[in-house]
């Protein structure tokens, strides 16, 4: 289950990782950096977190993916589309990235033993450390801290997975429905423009 989820996100933050990239102009080195940070970083912090030998480390296929990804939408000229950010590609990469690398988050913690605030802080991390190292690089402020629904999707995430874990609920059915709930959750808070208000 938790390579199930690693290899979706990789593949769903590569698209996201490159759209981004395209979108500030950035050139070839610039795409291909923010392509791997977006989808290797968060998993990579993750690993390292855990004392663990980060997979995309131990593991030929992350890169493999990236690379495969990165050529096919240069390939298909996605690089020279215009305003890819709010289209509904975009959003759709994103967000799989998002619970995917949540989810994958919070399975390493509870196979670590990890507590409730381990398992959500690990979620957040996966899920989103990539964007923010990406978007550092770049000087811009982190996507994530600027839509406020946005991560607080992976911490409700890890919250629930947590609980199934401690209820022996966590299997390939509950985490699947779990997926689509909180894509669909994620889409919903995109197009509501949904976010945790201030007072």
């Amino acid at each position: 289950m938790f390579e199930i989820a690693e290899y979706i996100g990789i593949i769903a933050f590569a698209i996201s990782g490159f759209f981004v990239a395209t979108r500030n102009n950035l050139d070839l080195l610039g795409i291909l950096i923010s392509t791997f940070l977006t989808a290797l970083g968060g998993g990579i912090m993750r690993d390292i977190a855990v004392d663990k030998l980060p997979f995309t480390f131990s593991h030929n296929y992350p890169a493999l993916i990236v690379i495969i990804v990165l050529i096919l939408l240069i390939v298909f000229r996605f690089h020279r589309k215009n305003s890819l950010e709010n289209k509904p590609l975009f959003i759709l990469s994103d967000s799989i990235g998002l619970i995917s690398f949540s989810i994958s988050g919070a399975l390493i913690a509870i196979e670590h033993n990890f507590n409730l605030t381990g398992v959500i802080t690990m979620a957040f991390i996966t899920a989103v450390g990539g964007g923010i190292a990406r978007d550092v690089i770049i000087n811009k402020v982190p996507f994530v801290f600027k839509t406020g629904f946005y991560g607080t999707i992976s911490l409700i995430i890890g919250c629930i997975l947590y609980f199934l874990d401690q209820e022996n609920l966590v299997s390939l059915l509950s985490i699947t429905i779990l997926f689509f709930a909180g894509l669909t959750l994620r889409i919903l808070a995109f197009y509501k423009k949904w976010s945790i208000p201030l007072r």
